[in-house]
């Protein structure tokens, strides 16, 4: 199993000090998790795209060039690149930039993105997000692989003969589909032969699994190696310590500030309790032999070989959080890379039978495809 941190760059009061950090503390904040990340031997690090209130994530290539420049190894993940709100060719631009600057150790984690907020932002409605996402996807796919594109699109000016620069440094890279809620970005995903991210986050494992399992089926409807399916999923919290009880003490201001976010927007919260927290959602509280075994459990279930943790507490100190994270690499992770999955490392320019999840779709094929209208599948 390969080990990610994640954050979404929340900019909010501590819920237990009203404190709140100036921006600029704040990007500072996140710096220092991606080097402490490289130097606990995580695997990647990911930032997500939000363009709306609590996030200041909305610069994901911004924030993540800074940290190509500051780390070696780890591999920088979107989490998630919101194509149904960006224009894919600008996207295309930015990340094939992102490429080089990183030396090839970008990841890309597409999905819709969530909030109303940005969506109006950006002029896009519930009605056709999904076919914008889809329709990026498709173009900035397109754009990656072999140029010079024409497509036939609905949500930008059509592309014609088009050449857009630089050409990126991994050929292909790979795309995830992040998937919370929806068969499309699982459809999606299967379609084109690509890994897919589970939220895993906002409930318990039940809808997640679903959809995985949509996910391999629809992965056999196209015809895929069935040795090159690859998930990946998130959790919804962290906080160990060598006793349990101290684990749960060290997490409840942060779920005193979850049960605060529910009530201020006025929805029933999924988990009423800490005690129904820790059991029955993703979030590994407890001891290192706790987390394992719950880790396990969810493995068997969802079939991952990825994992994300919190790269940053919410409603716990740096510190203390940072304590979590240095027992997760001295005393979990070594047991989790010893689960069962298939591999999913090694490079985009690797080869497949070594673990990158690559499409079938031939290279003719793909030509094929920029004849026709993007999206008309």
């Amino acid at each position: 199993m390969k080990l990610l941190a994640i954050t979404l760059v929340v900019h909010a009061p501590d819920p237990a000090t009203g404190t709140l950090v100036p921006t600029r503390e704040r990007f500072a904040q996140v710096v220092r998790s991606a080097e402490l990340a490289e130097s606990l031997g995580f695997d990647g690090f990911g930032v997500g795209e939000r363009h709306e209130r609590p996030f200041l994530s909305s610069s994901p290539t911004v924030l993540l060039s800074h940290l190509a420049a500051l780390t070696r190894r780890i591999r920088l993940f979107t989490a998630v690149t919101t194509l149904s709100l960006l224009d894919p060719v600008r996207a295309y631009e930015d990340y094939a930039t992102l490429d080089h600057l990183s030396d090839g150790r970008l990841e890309l984690i597409i999905g819709k993105g969530n909030g109303t907020a940005q969506r109006d932002l950006f002029g896009v409605t519930p009605e056709d997000q999904w076919e914008r996402n889809a329709e990026s996807y498709e173009v900035f796919r397109a754009l990656w692989r072999d140029q010079p594109v024409t497509a036939e699109t609905r949500f930008r000016p059509p592309l014609r003969d088009a050449e857009v620069w630089p050409e990126p440094l991994q050929r292909p890279i790979r795309v995830w589909h992040g998937s919370a809620t929806s068969r499309e970005s699982v459809d999606l995903a299967a379609r084109y032969g690509d890994p897919l991210f589970s939220a895993n986050v906002t409930g318990p494992i039940e809808p997640y699994a679903a959809l995985v399992d949509h996910y391999r089926e629809q992965w056999g409807h196209y015809g895929h190696d069935p040795a090159l399916l690859t998930v990946g999923a998130g959790s919804a919290g962290l906080s160990i310590a060598a006793r349990s009880q101290d684990a749960r003490a060290a997490f409840e201001p942060a779920f005193a500030a979850y049960l605060a976010m529910q009530a201020n927007i006025g929805v029933e919260p999924v988990f009423p309790t800490l005690d129904d927290f820790v059991r029955r959602s993703s979030a590994l509280i407890g001891s290192p032999e706790e987390v394992i075994d719950k880790v396990g459990r969810y493995q068997e279930r969802l079939g991952h070989s990825v994992l994300h943790v919190a790269a940053e507490g919410q409603g716990v100190s740096e510190q203390t959080h940072r304590h979590s994270l240095e027992l997760f690499a001295a005393q979990v992770a070594p047991a989790l890379r010893r689960l069962p999955g298939p591999p999913v490392w090694g490079g985009a320019s690797a080869d497949p039978a070594a673990g990158v999840c690559e499409s079938r779709v031939t290279d003719s094929e793909h030509r094929a495809q920029r004849a026709v209208p993007v999206g008309s599948e």
